[in-house]
């Protein structure tokens, strides 16, 4: 997550800004009156007379002459919004500043004091909630607020005054430099003389006032990513966006957050609560969201929501982006509102940026990534303002580059790649009757604008949700369903949902449910908690679905099915199928034969993500986030023999014959083609041809660092030592050196190379884990005494091969060396490639 938004690709679910309480108070000085101007200081009519003046919620004034603008304050000890956000973007998913990205978000409060303006934001992550104005005082006083800005008067009538504003909008608020410098791009400084005020998208509106500038960073030495993207390294010139917005009025009724409902927002500590209270007070995030009648069972909204998409979406995506964000309108009407959930495009003459209109952002980078959704929220009561999606738009290009490697038959190509129809795409495969195959990837795109919408809306990611109700939402993370017909042959034609799921009606319904007047609304919000558990409805967070060693055997990413294991297995038939049909075909005619590596790598490691999902399983426990008294299971270990049948379904993606690549196909990949762009490849040890060797190491290594996972090792121990029905460590490891170095020899000469480089990588990762002071002492006791024993066994071997000799002596020096001495490390990493991208 990036200044505080909401990734799926990267991140996570957090409210932006600081979260503060109704009351500034303090002890500034007052705005002054027209009697107490000094003389020496102009009126603002007198000082502006020639400028250009915009009026608005804050007045602005323009001097052509000197460049500079000034910005009347006539709001006093009140607060206002203060949003900073991106106008235009680098291009460069890795640095992460995009197009649209909302930064932080200020309440903040203008104070005078003499000939000073002062711009302070209360600390009300910090509050009393309390009649009484000593106790209010007592917390306000604790903690420390934050001036952000001073400012000279420049000129005054009566209450109003006139500051020049242009070094308070010429500065980097938005922590451009930083971003570089922390993606490694160099030292960037902000360069004063080519940064100016954007007049043609600074504007002031009765609500709101807008003002943007226009950047420019300057570095020596900037860094590649830079480089490749902007138009010259050496000066990145970016648009960043002020807002001034005026807070909504009291009217918002905040909603205390449920653990069983996945919705983020606000938290503060109140320290005004009763002592057998928490202090911790958590309200959830959302939009204000009203009914017309709020005693009939279904009514019209006072003021429905109403989503915009940018208008350089090209069509055929623009529809599937409209139609799918447009699917949460059913959910609403599951709650009660008729037609309040709307997806409009954004009219001509409006301002994207313009914090009245939530927003869909298309995004363009030079390579694919994140997609996110994130709002700005009045911090003193969890109250949605703005929702802004941002889409990367290759997106749709890996889901047309899986479908490739995925269908064995050939067509003519896709020209725009997903821009476009065309009567010859079989090798997408066919995805329904009648229907142009392109409609796969895009149907990923709906679901994409489905997901990301959702995060503006106030829900967060349920990783549980794949497996129950048939795909119960869409803020789980899909993998493409490619099924497989009774003939052996792969179908993508259901690879995606359709639509919002149970779930998330379930969420919207009591995220956003308006009761009538006099209800008990604690008992109205637990009575749709109760309807929803009755009815099997499930939520798992990010926290406890994306560490590599997580627990909860239900709850991954990029997975499909009730049964994660029995599902690794279908992902391994699906891969047999698709590497054993994989050709030319799988390429446009005319396209460079190197290019079928890019098609290949998804292909290969198509079992990566269910893998991963299935090990949750080995040393793993299903629990809920119970309350008290509502009759959910609390946790429960997974059984050991569901434990056993998942370890020997992963250890089976450590088969020399799972990991080679089939000879027919290494004589199908060249070296990369002249000026052929370098893409999505494996790492290599031969240089620039392909190496099926370090694929292996690649692919196996993942499935051991997986498995050995310290944290997983830490619950084998502490499981078998609470039960032998349970797998220990010593018994997996077992299964995993039966399975690996005491398999039999491979039956060829390319099987036997694939199986060494399989082994060595298991080796490195024993040694890895056994060295490793984060693990558990009882871990490394037992790693270490395996290793030991696979030495004395290697020695023991009549005519050890070099490879094994080795291995052995490798293992003993290991044992000798200096306390500190760095083991192996795994030489192969997986390349990035989430089923649709990095996400």
């Amino acid at each position: 997550m990036r200044n505080g938004w909401v990734k799926c690709c990267a991140n996570c679910v957090v409210v932006l800004g600081v979260f503060l309480a109704a009351g500034a108070g303090g002890a500034f000085g007052q705005a002054s009156s027209e009697e107490s101007r000094s003389p020496s200081i102009p009126s603002i009519e007198d000082k502006t007379r020639d400028m250009t003046h915009l009026e608005g919620f804050f007045d602005l004034y323009w001097d052509d002459s000197t460049g500079k603008l000034y910005w009347e304050v006539d709001l006093w000890d009140k607060e206002f919004l203060y949003q900073v956000s991106l106008a235009s973007g680098l291009g460069s998913n890795p640095v992460g500043l995009d197009r649209g990205q909302l930064g932080r978000t200020h309440l903040l409060e203008a104070r005078r004091v003499g000939p000073t303006v002062l711009l302070v934001e209360p600390n009300y992550r910090y509050r009393a909630r309390s009649d009484n104005p000593d106790e209010v005082r007592a917390v306000r006083d604790a903690f420390a607020p934050s001036t952000h800005w001073g400012f000279k008067v420049e000129a005054e009538s009566g209450a109003r005054v006139l500051v020049d504003g242009t070094d308070f909008f010429l500065r980097d608020s938005h922590g451009i430099a930083k971003s570089l410098e922390d993606a490694g791009q160099g030292d960037f400084e902000l360069d004063r003389s080519r940064s100016v005020i954007h007049l043609p998208r600074t504007k002031a509106f009765p609500l709101n006032t807008e003002i943007e500038a226009l950047l420019t960073f300057t570095s020596a030495s900037p860094g590649q990513l830079v480089r490749s993207t902007a138009a010259s390294g050496d000066a990145v010139t970016l648009r960043v966006r002020y807002s001034f917005v005026r807070l909504p009025d009291d009217g918002y009724q905040p909603r205390r957050a449920d653990p069983r409902v996945g919705a983020f927002g606000v938290s503060f500590k109140d320290f005004a609560t009763p002592i057998d209270e928490d202090l911790d007070v958590l309200w959830v995030a959302r939009h204000r969201l009203e009914k017309k009648d709020p005693s009939a069972a279904r009514s019209e909204a006072l003021e429905p929501l109403v989503y915009y998409l940018d208008r350089g979406v090209p069509e055929p995506i623009r529809s599937a982006l409209l139609e799918g964000a447009s699917w949460w309108n059913a959910a609403f009407e599951e709650a009660g509102f008729v037609d309040a959930f709307r997806v409009e495009l954004l009219p001509a003459n409006a301002d994207p940026m313009d914090l009245r209109y939530n927003m869909i952002h298309w995004t363009h980078r030079s390579t694919r990534g994140w997609s996110y959704g994130g709002s700005v929220v009045d911090p003193r009561t969890g109250e949605m303002l703005k929702g802004n999606v941002n889409l990367g738009s290759l997106r749709l290009r890996q889901d047309y580059l899986l479908g490739m490697g995925l269908s064995p038959t050939s067509g003519s190509g896709l020209g725009g790649c997903g821009v476009g129809g065309g009567p010859a795409f079989e090798y997408l495969a066919q995805v329904g009757s009648e229907s142009d195959p392109v409609e796969m990837a895009l149907a990923r795109v709906r679901q994409l604008s489905a997901h990301e919408v959702g995060h503006t809306l106030g829900l967060a990611h349920n990783y549980i949700a794949s497996t129950y109700a048939h795909r119960a939402s869409v803020m789980d993370y899909p993998a493409p369903l490619v099924e497989i017909t009774p003939d052996g042959r792969l179908d993508l034609s259901n690879a995606y949902g359709v639509g919002v799921g149970e779930y998330d009606k379930f969420a919207v319904k009591w995220l956003y449910s308006d009761f009538a007047p006099g209800t008990d609304e604690k008992a109205a919000l637990e009575a749709i908690v109760k309807d929803g558990l009755d009815r099997k409805i499930r939520f798992i967070s990010d926290r406890d679905a994306r560490p590599v060693g997580a627990a909860h055997p239900l709850a991954s990413l990029w997975d499909n099915g009730a049964d994660p294991v029995d599902m690794l297995r279908h992902e391994i038939q699906v891969r047999r199928i698709g590497l054993e049909t994989f050709g030319p075909d799988a390429i446009r005619p005319g396209d460079p034969m190197a290019s079928l590596e890019k098609v290949l790598v998804p292909l290969y490691l198509h079992h990566r993500y269910q893998l991963e999902a299935a090990m949750h399983t080995v040393g793993g426990a299903d629990y809920n986030y119970a309350l008290r008294g509502d009759g959910q299971m609390i946790i429960t270990i997974v059984p050991g023999q569901t434990q056993r049948e998942a370890l020997e379904v992963v250890l089976s993606t450590l088969d020399p014959e799972f990991l080679a690549v089939p000879e027919r196909v290494l004589r199908m990949i060249p070296p990369r083609a002249y000026r052929e762009p370098d893409s999505e490849k494996l790492e290599r040890w031969t240089g620039l041809t392909f190496d099926p060797l370090a694929a292996a190491a690649s692919a196996s290594g993942f499935t051991v660092k997986l498995l050995l996972n310290p944290e997983r090792m830490a619950r084998l121990v502490e499981y078998h030592s609470r039960s032998s029905e349970y797998p220990g460590l010593p018994e997996v490891t077992e299964s995993l050196l039966e399975r690996t170095w005491k398999a039999p020899t491979g039956a060829t000469a390319y099987l036997a190379e694939v199986q060494q480089t399989m082994q060595r990588a298991v080796l490195d990762e024993l040694l890895r884990q056994a060295s490793n002071s984060q693990n558990i002492s009882q871990a490394r006791a037992i790693l270490t005494a395996q290793l030991v024993g696979l030495a004395d066994w290697l020695e023991s071997v009549g005519t050890p091969t070099p490879h094994q000799k080795l291995a052995a002596e490798d293992i003993r020096r290991w044992q000798e060396r200096p306390q500190g001495t760095d083991a192996p490390t795994v030489p192969h990493e997986l390349p990035p490639g989430s089923p649709i991208g990095v996400h």
